[in-house]
C-alpha cells in the first residue's frame, strides 16, 4: 500500500465517486473516504466551498484540492504512481486512453444522467421525448464503442479508461441494456465488473440501491 493522506470526499451510489476509488484502490494507495450524506453537513460544506459547481468527487492532498474524477486519476498517477497502469506510458497511447475517457463520461455516462434526471423529475411520467432523445444518442456510443473493441485493444486494467468504463456501463445496462449486436461491449462490461476494486464499489453501493430512480434491477 503507497502511504498517502489522501481524502476523497463521494457517496457510495456515484458513478464518478468509483470512478476515483477503483484507481485509487487499483493503484495501492491509500485514502480516507468523507462521506457525502445529510449526516456529514462538514463534508458537504467543504465539497461546495472546493469545487466549482459544488459536486463530487473531490480529492484533499494536504493542501492541494483536486476536483473532477479524471484529474483526480491524472494527479494519483503522477504523484502516487503503483502497480496500476493508470495513464500509459506512451504518449500516443495515453492520447488514445483520455479520447475513450471522455467518451465514457461524455456519451454514455451524460446520457444515463440524462434518463436519471428525467425520472427524478417526474418518477411517475419522465419527459418522454427527452428519455427517448437521450436513447438514441445512447445506442449510438454503444454502437461506437462496439465499433472501437471491434479494431482496437483497451489499455491494460486498471487504466484511466478502466475506470470510466467500469461505472459507466453498470449504470447504463440498468437504464438502456445493452444490446445484443454490441456482444464485445457486453463481454466488457461483464469483465470490468470481476475485476476487484470494481467489486468492492459495487457491494459497497448495494445498500443505496433502493434510491435508483425507476427502480434498480435485481442483478449485478
Amino acid at each position: 500500500m503507497v502511504e498517502a493522506e489522501l481524502e476523497l470526499y463521494g457517496h457510495p451510489f456515484s458513478s464518478y465517486t468509483w470512478k476515483a476509488q477503483i484507481a485509487l484502490m487499483a493503484n495501492g494507495t491509500d485514502y480516507r473516504f468523507k462521506m457525502l450524506d445529510p449526516g456529514h453537513p462538514d463534508n458537504s460544506a467543504f465539497v461546495a466551498a472546493t469545487h466549482p459547481a459544488g459536486k463530487f468527487p473531490v480529492l484533499r492532498d494536504g493542501a492541494i484540492v483536486v476536483v473532477e474524477a479524471s484529474a483526480i486519476i491524472e494527479y494519483v498517477a503522477a504523484k502516487y504512481p503503483g502497480d496500476a497502469p493508470l495513464i500509459p506510458s506512451d504518449p500516443l497511447e495515453a492520447a488514445e486512453a483520455r479520447m475513450l475517457d471522455r467518451v465514457f463520461d461524455n456519451y454514455v455516462m451524460n446520457n444515463v444522467q440524462a434518463i436519471v434526471d428525467a425520472r427524478i423529475r417526474n418518477p411517475e411520467n419522465p419527459d418522454p421525448q427527452l428519455c427517448v432523445e437521450a436513447g438514441e444518442r445512447l445506442n449510438r456510443a454503444y454502437r461506437w464503442l462496439e465499433e472501437w473493441l471491434t479494431g482496437n485493444l483497451l489499455p491494460a486494467h486498471h487504466s484511466l479508461v478502466t475506470c470510466a468504463a467500469a461505472p459507466s456501463l453498470f449504470y447504463a445496462d440498468w437504464v438502456l441494456p445493452i444490446p445484443d449486436e454490441c456482444p464485445k461491449l457486453a463481454t466488457l462490461r461483464a469483465e470490468l465488473l470481476a475485476l476487484a476494486p470494481v467489486r468492492q464499489c459495487v457491494d459497497a453501493a448495494r445498500p443505496y440501491r433502493r434510491l435508483f430512480p425507476g427502480g434498480a434491477p435485481d442483478r449485478d
